[in-house]
């Protein structure tokens, strides 16, 4: 496990507006609860509490991977209206004490979903 830091920023922040996941012709996730987080020379995601998402719209991916900074990461399949996308959103079910407040969010990648508006 490794500590952000200097060399490794991590900041978490609310996001100050409204987040829409569009698929599919429908939006899939909508809230006014989204963090925001900015990791060393990465792009901004955007993480969405879970109970924000649509029931039954998210499936359980085998898929797996590691991040130092954060710990292991889950993915999820995303179907809606005959729209099916693979590995389409991640989570961190048991992220490290540093980035703990991403616990019961998941995050959308953006070429992997219709829209992400915020």
């Amino acid at each position: 496990m490794k500590e952000p830091g200097p060399a490794h920023p991590i900041t978490i922040t609310p996001h100050p507006g409204p987040v829409r996941i569009r698929l599919g012709g429908r939006v899939v996730a909508e809230t006014r609860q989204a963090l925001e987080l900015r990791e060393a020379g990465y792009g901004p995601v955007l993480y969405i509490p879970q109970k924000d998402v649509g029931p039954g719209l998210l499936n359980l991916n085998p898929r797996r991977s590691y991040c130092p900074y954060k710990g292991e990461a889950s993915y999820f399949d995303l179907s809606a209206d005959g729209a099916p996308r693979a590995a389409a959103a991640w989570s961190y079910e048991n992220p490290y004490p540093a980035v703990a407040r991403i616990r019961g969010h998941v995050a959308f990648y953006p070429d992997r979903v219709d829209a992400i508006e915020a």
